[in-house]
Protein backbone atom coordinates (compact mmCIF):
# COMPACT_ATOMS: atom_id res chain seq x y z
CA UNK A 1 0.00 0.00 0.00
CA UNK A 2 1.24 3.78 -0.83
CA UNK A 3 1.03 6.02 1.59
CA UNK A 4 -1.01 9.61 1.44
CA UNK A 5 1.16 12.59 1.67
CA UNK A 6 -1.98 15.41 2.62
CA UNK A 7 -0.06 18.11 1.18
CA UNK A 8 -0.20 16.76 -2.57
CA UNK A 9 -3.80 17.47 -2.86
CA UNK A 10 -3.90 21.05 -0.99
CA UNK A 11 -2.59 22.97 -3.53
CA UNK A 12 -4.61 25.87 -5.02
CA UNK A 13 -5.65 29.71 -3.38
CA UNK A 14 -8.65 28.30 -1.85
CA UNK A 15 -6.48 26.39 0.56
CA UNK A 16 -4.54 29.84 2.09
CA UNK A 17 -5.86 31.72 4.77
CA UNK A 18 -5.87 35.43 4.15
CA UNK A 19 -4.88 37.19 7.12
CA UNK A 20 -4.49 41.02 5.28
CA UNK A 21 -3.16 43.73 7.72
CA UNK A 22 -4.78 41.67 10.89
CA UNK A 23 -2.97 42.06 14.22
CA UNK A 24 -1.36 39.02 14.95
CA UNK A 25 0.69 38.82 18.19
CA UNK A 26 4.24 37.25 18.08
CA UNK A 27 4.34 37.45 14.50
CA UNK A 28 6.62 40.42 12.90
CA UNK A 29 5.11 42.59 10.10
CA UNK A 30 1.38 41.64 10.55
CA UNK A 31 0.13 45.20 10.56
CA UNK A 32 -2.51 46.46 13.49
CA UNK A 33 -4.82 48.19 10.72
CA UNK A 34 -8.22 47.94 11.14
CA UNK A 35 -10.83 47.14 8.69
CA UNK A 36 -12.89 50.28 9.55
CA UNK A 37 -10.14 52.55 9.64
CA UNK A 38 -9.32 51.64 6.31
CA UNK A 39 -12.65 52.21 4.87
CA UNK A 40 -13.64 48.08 4.77
CA UNK A 41 -17.45 47.64 5.85
CA UNK A 42 -16.53 45.86 8.76
CA UNK A 43 -17.96 41.82 10.41
CA UNK A 44 -21.15 43.00 8.51
CA UNK A 45 -19.68 43.08 4.86
CA UNK A 46 -17.11 40.20 5.84
CA UNK A 47 -20.11 38.22 6.70
CA UNK A 48 -22.11 39.21 3.37
CA UNK A 49 -18.61 38.24 1.39
CA UNK A 50 -18.59 34.70 2.67
CA UNK A 51 -22.32 34.11 2.20
CA UNK A 52 -21.77 35.45 -1.28
CA UNK A 53 -18.94 32.54 -1.66
CA UNK A 54 -20.63 30.02 -0.06
CA UNK A 55 -23.39 30.22 -2.48
CA UNK A 56 -20.60 30.68 -5.35
CA UNK A 57 -19.56 26.90 -3.95
CA UNK A 58 -22.83 26.06 -4.28
CA UNK A 59 -23.53 27.16 -7.55
CA UNK A 60 -20.05 25.77 -9.21
CA UNK A 61 -21.10 22.39 -7.70
CA UNK A 62 -24.70 22.20 -9.19
CA UNK A 63 -23.02 23.21 -12.38
CA UNK A 64 -20.15 21.21 -12.27
CA UNK A 65 -22.85 18.40 -11.34
CA UNK A 66 -24.70 18.97 -14.34
CA UNK A 67 -21.61 18.88 -17.02
CA UNK A 68 -20.60 15.58 -15.09
CA UNK A 69 -23.97 14.16 -16.49
CA UNK A 70 -24.01 15.62 -19.54
CA UNK A 71 -20.74 13.67 -19.76
CA UNK A 72 -18.76 17.01 -20.80
CA UNK A 73 -16.37 17.45 -17.31
CA UNK A 74 -13.46 16.25 -15.29
CA UNK A 75 -15.22 13.54 -13.04
CA UNK A 76 -12.13 14.67 -10.52
CA UNK A 77 -12.94 18.72 -10.62
CA UNK A 78 -16.53 17.70 -10.73
CA UNK A 79 -15.84 15.90 -6.89
CA UNK A 80 -13.85 18.06 -5.92
CA UNK A 81 -15.97 21.23 -6.16
CA UNK A 82 -19.23 19.12 -4.70
CA UNK A 83 -17.10 18.37 -1.73
CA UNK A 84 -15.84 21.62 -1.54
CA UNK A 85 -19.73 22.95 -1.68
CA UNK A 86 -20.59 20.34 1.07
CA UNK A 87 -17.91 21.11 3.65
CA UNK A 88 -18.64 24.95 3.46
CA UNK A 89 -22.64 24.16 4.24
CA UNK A 90 -21.40 22.40 6.85
CA UNK A 91 -19.04 25.17 8.14
CA UNK A 92 -21.68 27.42 8.11
CA UNK A 93 -24.15 25.68 9.58
CA UNK A 94 -21.99 24.66 12.85
CA UNK A 95 -21.17 28.48 12.97
CA UNK A 96 -25.04 29.54 13.00
CA UNK A 97 -25.73 26.83 15.41
CA UNK A 98 -22.87 28.94 17.56
CA UNK A 99 -24.19 31.79 17.37
CA UNK A 100 -27.10 30.75 18.10
CA UNK A 101 -26.50 29.24 21.06
CA UNK A 102 -24.21 31.97 22.25
CA UNK A 103 -27.34 34.51 21.73
CA UNK A 104 -29.75 32.29 23.65
CA UNK A 105 -26.90 31.96 26.90
CA UNK A 106 -26.60 35.89 26.36
CA UNK A 107 -30.67 36.80 26.74
CA UNK A 108 -30.74 34.06 29.46
CA UNK A 109 -27.95 35.43 31.45
CA UNK A 110 -29.63 37.39 34.90
CA UNK A 111 -28.65 40.35 35.54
Amino acid sequence: MIPVDPTFAVRGGEWSIGLGDAAIPGIPGAGAADAADKGGTGFGGMLADQVGALEKLQTDAATGSRALAAGTADPTEVVMAVERARLGMQLASQIRTKAVDAIQDIFHTQV
